[in-house]
């Protein structure tokens, strides 16, 4: 048997994206929610609520420029009647791109008096970028990954992994772990923590997965 002709045909699977767009709808609908539910003059909900912004958003820049760099410009030399597809990808990235920049300037004066004109305003910028983000993720999802599964190989879609976490600060990978895996069912959660070296994996059993739910009750307010 060709072992390396076998490899050469073996293709990308694309379902981890899903659940990384499944934590990006989560967490796009909760901050809208969360905000808009602050109360006026609470300055420390305000910032705990603004760091979790700017986490989502690292994260998301982050994800998107992996796609911006490595994805698009493979997909368009080997695509023919599909361009389209991939150019409407890289046209709804700068919309978002441009909606979390509003949200982000927004944000400062919200965050420094928690006033009700301000988390108003606030609140409106991350309605319009959610409306944006989840027609793009289920666009991705219906067109994009089909081409991607089609046209890439394995080595060429797992660079986007190997992308996100370079480019990502290394205290704050484990926090993007639990996002991903916040919603997994458990054959999806066997899969993305058998894939990462026991030492990754024994780092998010002993210091990860408390600290994200410490995290999440915290920005949540959810009581124990």
């Amino acid at each position: 048997m060709d072992t390396t002709n076998a490899s050469t045909k073996a293709r990308p699977d694309t379902h981890e994206m899903v659940l990384i767009h499944r934590g990006h709808r989560r967490e796009s609908r909760l901050l809208v929610e969360l905000i808009a539910a602050a109360g006026p003059g609470d300055t420390a909900r305000a910032g705990d609520l603004a760091e979790h912004f700017r986490d989502y958003r690292l994260g998301l820049h982050n994800h998107h420029v992996g796609e911006d760099e490595l994805l698009w410009p493979l997909l368009l030399s080997r695509v023919d009647l599909e361009s389209d597809v991939v150019l409407r990808m890289e046209a709804q990235h700068e919309k978002i791109a441009s909606t979390l920049a509003r949200a982000e300037a927004a944000l400062p004066g919200w965050e420094s008096t928690a006033g009700e004109e301000e988390r108003d305003a606030l609140v409106a910028a991350l309605v319009e970028h959610r409306a944006v983000l989840v027609e793009h993720l289920d666009d991705e999802e219906r067109s994009l990954l089909p081409l991607a599964e089609q046209h890439l190989s394995v080595r060429e879609w797992d660079a986007l992994g190997d992308h996100f976490r370079a480019n990502t600060p290394k205290p704050k990978l484990l926090f993007f772990l639990g996002v991903l895996l916040e919603d997994a069912d458990d054959s999806e959660r066997s899969t993305i923590l058998s894939a990462l070296p026991l030492p990754a994996r024994l780092l998010w059993y002993a210091v990860g997965r408390p600290q994200y739910a410490r995290r999440i009750r915290r920005v949540r307010r959810i009581r124990r």
